[in-house]
C-alpha cells in the first residue's frame, strides 16, 4: 500500500466498499457523536467522511487535532445508512471506518477559517493566502482559471497559432503606462524593464514569418489597483496574425471567445456570433463611454436641438456656451414615486454635477421639473429623438461634450440597474472600432497617441500628412464583454515612413523612434507583413465566468492595492553589496512630518 494514499478523497464511491484504503489530508471538520467521531478529510479532490471509534487506541490524537492538519488515514469502506447517504458529496454514500490514525502536520491555531465562508480582512487573507486558496470557492476559482488557460491553448492551437514565448527582460518604451524597471549588473547606468505588453517581440514574430502567434502572456505595469486591474502584473491571450484585415481579426478571436465562454457559462447565456460593432463616437454617444454594457437596453441620445433656443434658459444658456444636452430614457416609470426621481437626482449631485432633470410623459401632458419649459413641438421632438412614449421618463445631462458624455453613461447604468433592466445571466460581447489615432492632452497641451502608437492610421500616410491629426482614425479595436474591457488591438504599422510621421505627430522626433524602437523599426525596412492582433485579459475573463466583482478572487498570489505582496514582504529591502553591485544608491524622499 502506498505510503500517502490509495485514492483521493474525491475518489471513493460504493464500488470500492470493503476495501482497504489510505487517504491522506487535512481535517475539515470534526463532528463528536460521543462513542463516534467523524471526521471530514479534505484534498484537492473533494471530501471523505471517515469515522473513528471511541474505543480505538488513536481516538484521542484525532479527538485533539487541529482543523487544517494534515493526516493520513488507513482504513475500510463502508456504506452509509439510507438516512446518512448525502447527495451532495460525490463520496456521500461511503465512509471510511479508521483503523490506523497518522498526524503528518500538526496545524497550529488558525487566523482564517477555512470550512466556512465567513469574511475576512484582505490584509490577512493576502498575508495567510495559502489557508485562504484552501477554501472552497477560491481553490475552485483557480481551478477555473487553469482550465479556462487550457481551453484558450487549445483553441488558438486548433487554428493554427504557434505558441511562442517573449523575453521578459526588455527594453523600456513608452505604451502609456509606467515601467518596471530592473537595473542592469554588467552595463553600469542602465536598465532592463519588464514588458507591459510583448507588443514589439510579436510584431518581430510576423516580421520573422511566424504568420500566427500566441502566448498567454506575462504583463507588467507600474499603476493603481482597480478591481478589474491587478496592479504588478497581469496575463493576457496575447496573439497576433500576418497578411489579415481587422475583419480577419475579428473572425479568429471571436469564436474562441465564445467557445470559452459558452464552455464554463453553467447556464448563463452567451450573445451569438459574430459580436456586435459599434465605431468610438456611436458608442461614447449611445452609451457614454467606450466599454458599453450592452446588456442594458438604454440608449442615450444627443437633444441638444430640443433645448436650444428655448425658454429653459439653465440648458440654452449652457447650449449658446458650447454644452451638449444627453438624454436617457426610463422606460415604465410613469407609476414611479417621487422618492424614485430624488434619489436619482441626489445620485447625480453626488458625482458632482448639479442634479438630474427629467420629463415624465402621462397621457395627459408631460410633467416634471423641465416640461413647462417645453412646447408641444419641442416636446415632440424630445419623443422622437429618444424613442419615448406614454409612460416613459426621460433625464437628461447638460454639460461639455467630455462631461455630457461620461455623466450620461453612468446615469443610464445607475437608470438600468434601479430598474433591474440589466439581465444578470448573461454574457454580451461587442466590439468598440474607429478609435481616434491621437487626442489633446490637456496637461501637457499637446497631442498623444489615444491608444496603441503603433497601429495603422485609416488613410495611412496620406492621411497624417494631410488631415487634423485629431480627426484621424486608427485600425484600433477593443474588445468588452458585460461593460468589462477585455482588450485592446489593432492591425499594425508595418511601414517605417508612416511609422515615423505618426511618431513625429505625437511629438517623437526620428531620433527618439530609432531610440526606442530601432529593433523594430530596423526589422520594418527588411520587409514587413501587414499584420495585427490583439490580446484578452485572462484575468478579467475568468473573473467574468467567475462571477467574481475583483480580480484578486481569480488570481492565486495578488499583490494588495499598494502593490504590496504581503504574504512574501515584497517589494523589501536588499543589502548593500546589492546595490553596490548594481551601481545603485538609494535617494529616499523626506519624510512627512507629523503635528
Amino acid at each position: 500500500m502506498h505510503q500517502y494514499r490509495t485514492h483521493t478523497c474525491g475518489a471513493l464511491t460504493i464500488a470500492q466498499e470493503g476495501q482497504a484504503v489510505r487517504l491522506s489530508g487535512w481535517i475539515h471538520r470534526k463532528r463528536d457523536h460521543g462513542n463516534l467521531l467523524f471526521i471530514d478529510l479534505r484534498d484537492h479532490y473533494g471530501i471523505t467522511q471517515c469515522v473513528i471509534q471511541k474505543t480505538s487506541p488513536m481516538f484521542l490524537a484525532a479527538e485533539q487535532v487541529r482543523y487544517e492538519s494534515v493526516v493520513t488515514i488507513t482504513g475500510h469502506v463502508v456504506k452509509r445508512t439510507p438516512e446518512t447517504v448525502n447527495k451532495k458529496m460525490s463520496t456521500g454514500q461511503i465512509e471510511v471506518v479508521i483503523d490506523v490514525f497518522h498526524i503528518d502536520s500538526q496545524a497550529e491555531i488558525l487566523p482564517i477559517q477555512v470550512n466556512s465562508d465567513q469574511e475576512f480582512p484582505e490584509e490577512t487573507r493576502l498575508k495567510y493566502r495559502f489557508l485562504d486558496l484552501r477554501r472552497e470557492k477560491m481553490h475552485a476559482n483557480i481551478v477555473l482559471r487553469s482550465q479556462i488557460i487550457s481551453s484558450l491553448r487549445r483553441r488558438m492551437i486548433a487554428q493554427n497559432f504557434l505558441e511562442i514565448q517573449t523575453p521578459i527582460l526588455t527594453s523600456s518604451s513608452p505604451e502609456g503606462a509606467r515601467d518596471y524597471l530592473v537595473p542592469s549588473r554588467l552595463h553600469p547606468g542602465k536598465f532592463y524593464a519588464l514588458p507591459q505588453a510583448p507588443q514589439q517581440f510579436k510584431q518581430l514574430l510576423m516580421v520573422a514569418g511566424f504568420d500566427r502567434y500566441f502566448q498567454i502572456a506575462p504583463c507588467f505595469r507600474d499603476e493603481d489597483a482597480r478591481a478589474d486591474r491587478s496592479p504588478g502584473e497581469f496575463y493576457q491571450l496575447d496573439f497576433e496574425m500576418s497578411y489579415v484585415t481587422q475583419e480577419d481579426i475579428f473572425q479568429a478571436i471571436e469564436p474562441v471567445l465564445h467557445g470559452v465562454f459558452t464552455e464554463f457559462a453553467h447556464g448563463r447565456q452567451i450573445c451569438s456570433l459574430p459580436f456586435p460593432r459599434f465605431t468610438y463616437e456611436e458608442a461614447m454617444l449611445k452609451y457614454g463611454c467606450d466599454k458599453p454594457d450592452i446588456r442594458n437596453p438604454l440608449l442615450i441620445s444627443d437633444v441638444t436641438p430640443v433645448f436650444q433656443g428655448s425658454t429653459f434658459n439653465a440648458f440654452a444658456k449652457a447650449i449658446e456656451k458650447g454644452a451638449h444636452v444627453r438624454a436617457i430614457p426610463a422606460p415604465n416609470t410613469h407609476a414611479q414615486p417621487r422618492s424614485f426621481f430624488d434619489k436619482l437626482n441626489a445620485w447625480a449631485q453626488a458625482q458632482g454635477a448639479p442634479g438630474l432633470g427629467y420629463i415624465v410623459f402621462t397621457s395627459q401632458e408631460a410633467k416634471g421639473p423641465i416640461a413647462k419649459f417645453l412646447d408641444a413641438e419641442r416636446l415632440a421632438q424630445l419623443q422622437t429623438l429618444t424613442g419615448c412614449k406614454e409612460g416613459d421618463a426621460v433625464f437628461f445631462v447638460c454639460a461639455p461634450k467630455a462631461e455630457a458624455e461620461k455623466l450620461s453613461g453612468q446615469a443610464r447604468t445607475r437608470i438600468g440597474q434601479e430598474l433591474n433592466l440589466i439581465d444578470q445571466n448573461r454574457f454580451d460581447f461587442c466590439w468598440v472600432i474607429d478609435f481616434p489615432m491621437y487626442e489633446y492632452n490637456e496637461d501637457t497641451k499637446k497631442i498623444d497617441f489615444s491608444h496603441n502608437p503603433f497601429s495603422m492610421p485609416q488613410g495611412g500616410l496620406e492621411a497624417l500628412l494631410t488631415q487634423d491629426p485629431l480627426t484621424i482614425k486608427a485600425y484600433q479595436y477593443d474588445i468588452v464583454c458585460n461593460g468589462i474591457e477585455l482588450s485592446s488591438g489593432a492591425v499594425r504599422n508595418h511601414l517605417p515612413e508612416v511609422m515615423y510621421k505618426a511618431f513625429e505627430i505625437a511629438g517623437y522626433p526620428p531620433s527618439v523612434v530609432e531610440q526606442k524602437f530601432g529593433g523594430m523599426l530596423n526589422a520594418f525596412k527588411y520587409g514587413a507583413p501587414p499584420h495585427g492582433g490583439c490580446a484578452p485579459g485572462i484575468d478579467r475573463i475568468v473573473m467574468l465566468l467567475a462571477n467574481e466583482p475583483n480580480l484578486r478572487e481569480v488570481v492565486a498570489f495578488p499583490m494588495n492595492q499598494q502593490a504590496q505582496d504581503i504574504l512574501m514582504q515584497a517589494p523589501g529591502e536588499v543589502t548593500d553589496l546589492q546595490l553596490k553591485e548594481l551601481h545603485i544608491r538609494k535617494q529616499l524622499p523626506p519624510e512627512k512630518k507629523t503635528n
